[in-house]
């Protein structure tokens, strides 16, 4: 255990998001009670000056960095400056603010896309930057990367008790259901119940369903956060998942029973497929102590709530 008090100043940029906004209510829960916001109208965090007068003048003993631009493939094909050159401005911004105010904690979070697209399975964090990565999102996966080597860097040369924590797939409230712009997840969610709705209409979806794909409950990454933070972290990098795997098809299913849609699911297999497998390893992690709780069953049930 770190010396973190429950008086702690916690400043979570990007505190309305799926991440920020579950971290918030998990510190919330255990007590923590000195916990600061700022939305993106308030505070820019692509601007040096506003990061640092804001972080000097609020002082917090930790921060956590859950703010990005994030999206789809349609998203980052479409404007890869704005992914490569925001992420890398919000995160330099707030790790060098971090390190020059010599605040005490900083938890980087990231995503498991920062891994080569052919490494292999399960993915474990020895695997950055040892080949190529996937084309669609290699400018949010290369602004990611190089803030995992600031929280190295800063570890190797200063000692900061600073940490990067990569998620696999998140889903859970707060999530996005923008069928335009939202994953896989939270995609079937609207349109099975769209489809419930409208008489239990037939469901398109991509692919042929064998992809295997990996979860996590935003909740159990909250938890992760927390852990990270009361405890003194060993390596600079850890992945955060779930451990289990299920087929896009079985995902469907499940989607499909809890909301209770009584239609067809109907396969596009002129559509891609993407990855046939995307699983990390999260034993580095697990072993220091912490774990996923959150089934995926339980989890759907509460993200489907939420949606409605």
């Amino acid at each position: 255990m770190t010396n973190i008090s429950k008086d702690n100043k916690i400043y979570i940029a990007g505190h309305n998001g799926m991440v920020g906004s579950a971290c918030w209510r998990l510190l919330e829960q255990k007590g923590y009670h000195n916990l600061i916001g700022k939305s993106s109208k308030e505070l820019d965090l692509r601007s040096q000056s506003e990061v640092y007068n804001f972080i000097k003048r609020e002082r917090p003993t930790i921060i956590i960095d859950a703010a990005a631009k994030v999206g789809g493939i349609l998203a980052n094909s479409t404007h890869p400056f704005e992914f490569l050159m925001d992420n890398m401005l919000i995160q330099n911004n707030l790790i060098n603010t971090a390190h020059q105010l010599d605040i005490e904690k900083f938890i980087f979070l990231g995503s498991s896309c920062i891994y080569p697209k052919m490494a292999p399975q399960p993915l474990k964090e020895e695997y950055l930057l040892s080949g190529t990565l996937e084309e669609t999102n290699q400018w949010y996966a290369i602004a990611k990367i190089s803030g995992v080597k600031l929280i190295e860097a800063l570890r190797k040369q200063y000692d900061r008790d600073y940490v990067s924590l990569m998620p696999t797939n998140l889903y859970g409230p707060g999530d996005n259901f923008d069928l335009k712009t939202s994953h896989v997840l939270p995609a079937m969610i609207r349109k099975f119940h769209e489809a419930k709705e409208n008489n239990h209409a037939d469901v398109l979806l991509w692919g042929t369903g064998s992809p295997l794909r990996e979860f996590l409950y935003v909740d159990d990454l909250a938890n992760a956060v927390v852990f990270a933070i009361e405890n003194k972290m060993q390596h600079f990098l850890y992945n955060i998942g779930s451990g289990n795997e299920i087929s896009i098809k079985e995902l469907a299913e499940l989607v499909q029973e809890i909301i209770g849609h009584k239609g067809r699911i109907i396969w596009d297999k002129t559509k891609p497929d993407g990855t046939p497998r995307k699983l990390i390893d999260s034993s580095l992690f697990i072993k220091s102590g912490w774990k996923s709780t959150m089934t995926l069953k339980n989890g759907i049930n509460r993200t489907y709530s939420y949606f409605k």
